[in-house]
């Protein structure tokens, strides 16, 4: 439970920083919004050294689905766009897949 806590605040954190440089370039915001995005990536990048996993790849592997799911939610609480039911269909596949590699039986 515990991973996924932290999966998910890494993920907002990633979605924040990268949307700081999306408004920054695609809606002409002040290129002051860098500076808290950079600061957010940082902390994403941070987040994700605290997964208790020997191997880093497998930290990355399953955050993509708790990712999929929090960009969703973004896009329909900051961006105002609700997710249709193929998104939710998609992101259920991906939250399976990173539940099957966080907790699958390991031989070593």
């Amino acid at each position: 439970m515990k991973s996924y806590l932290i999966y998910t605040a890494a993920a907002f954190a990633e979605i924040a920083g990268c949307f700081a440089f999306w408004a920054w370039f695609r809606l002409e915001k002040s290129v002051w919004w860098l500076l808290p995005g950079l600061v957010s990536l940082a902390a994403f990048a941070w987040l994700l050294t605290l997964v208790e996993t020997a191997a880093a790849g497998r930290a990355y592997a399953a955050y993509g689905g708790i990712y999929i799911a929090a960009s969703l939610l973004w896009l329909w609480l900051a961006e105002r766009h609700p997710p249709d039911r193929w998104d939710m269909i998609g992101a259920a596949i991906c939250l399976v897949g990173s539940a099957i590699i966080l907790f699958g039986p390991r031989t070593s």
